[in-house]
């Protein structure tokens, strides 16, 4: 399958490393020189630098007819766009968006997005459910694939408050997807500092997912580290 992924952080970097265990034929445009470098290196991978909103950035990549396109650029406007500009211009069937606003996922399906993706949707779900389960998780489908959504409180205790994302050794197989930190929902980068009393919405694998609990709740140092 050929697929095209469009900016994106670290929630980027876990799909490519994804996608390049199962093989698949990658093409990675990012407009941010310093992070595509560091995709670039992690994966072993070439990053086109660019603007996905513009044609001839999508054309100089050749992304023609590929199977699915996907936009996680922070700004909802420019996934829109990029998207858009790919099924019209590129023939490229299937195209996903993640997006910040929650008011936009029901617009961007109507508009001819194929698949939005809201993290903050998400947690709002979890949060009306009244789950008093402390590690609450919910399983969502993308095509024949299952992925494992999970919130976590963070204790003052744990390894990772006050560290940068970016410096805190996140596994491949764990993304942050966002943080409540009432009255807020941040959408995790790599320079959001992980505080006490956090809730973390981490996306993973069924197989990874209570690995990733024990990552995120860890509260001493392994031995010999």
């Amino acid at each position: 399958m050929k697929i095209v992924i469009a900016n994106g952080t670290h929630e980027a970097d876990f799909i490519i490393k994804k996608f390049k265990k199962e093989k698949h034929q990658m093409i990675v445009i990012n407009n941010d020189k310093d992070f595509g470098s560091y995709i670039s290196s992690s994966n072993r991978i070439p990053v086109i630098f660019g603007d996905p909103t513009k044609a001839y950035v999508l054309e100089d990549a050749n992304t023609f007819n590929a199977d699915v396109f996907i936009a996680l650029s922070t700004n909802d406007i420019d996934n829109y766009v990029a998207c858009m500009t790919a099924k019209k211009l590129f023939n490229i069937p299937r195209v996903v968006s993640i997006v910040r606003n929650p008011k936009r996922v029901d617009l961007f399906k109507t508009l001819g997005i194929d698949s939005v993706i809201c993290s903050t949707y998400l947690l709002g779900e979890s949060i009306t459910s009244e789950s008093i389960i402390e590690d609450f998780i919910k399983t969502i489908s993308i095509e024949n694939e299952k992925i494992v959504i999970v919130e976590l409180i963070i204790d003052s205790e744990c390894l990772l408050v006050n560290q940068k994302i970016r410096d805190a050794s996140i596994p491949h197989f764990l993304n942050i997807s966002c943080i409540y930190r009432d009255p807020e929902v941040i959408i995790a980068n790599g320079d959001t500092v992980i505080l006490p009393d956090d809730k973390l919405v981490i996306v993973t694998t069924p197989e990874h997912h209570q690995e990733s609990i024990d990552f995120i709740q860890r509260k001493e140092m392994p031995n010999g580290s």
